[in-house]
């Protein structure tokens, strides 16, 4: 296991779940890295995007890496970058029709 959240409407019921969760990790013997651990935190990164109050948000880190891409010179650097894009459709209206053309250059190539 690599990541888990847990949240709670109010105070109260934060501490309930992670009291819950707390004794589920002792009876699996699971290990924790206390260094990794952040509680009670307003904003926090999971699997690869910005989650708050607000909701889901993209991880600007992440797009940073995506735009510092190199050219797509070949196929292989296409289904990376469609890849990478892929991850964030959901905060890209109209992804699909975006990224067709470059989806049919891999069609091309089977």
């Amino acid at each position: 296991m690599d990541d888990f959240s847990i949240f709670g409407q109010s105070f109260k019921s934060y501490l309930g779940q992670l009291e819950s969760v707390l004794k589920r990790c002792i009876e699996t013997n699971l290990v924790l890295s206390w260094e990794k651990i952040h509680f009670m935190v307003r904003e926090g990164i999971i699997l690869g995007h910005v989650v708050s109050k607000k909701g889901f948000e993209v991880d600007r880190a992440k797009v940073q890496i995506i735009s510092t891409l190199p050219p797509l010179i070949n196929i292989k650097a296409v289904r990376s970058f469609l890849g990478h894009a892929g991850f964030y459709r959901r905060f890209i209206k109209d992804f699909s029709a975006i990224s067709k053309p470059l989806s049919n250059l891999l069609l091309k190539e089977a």
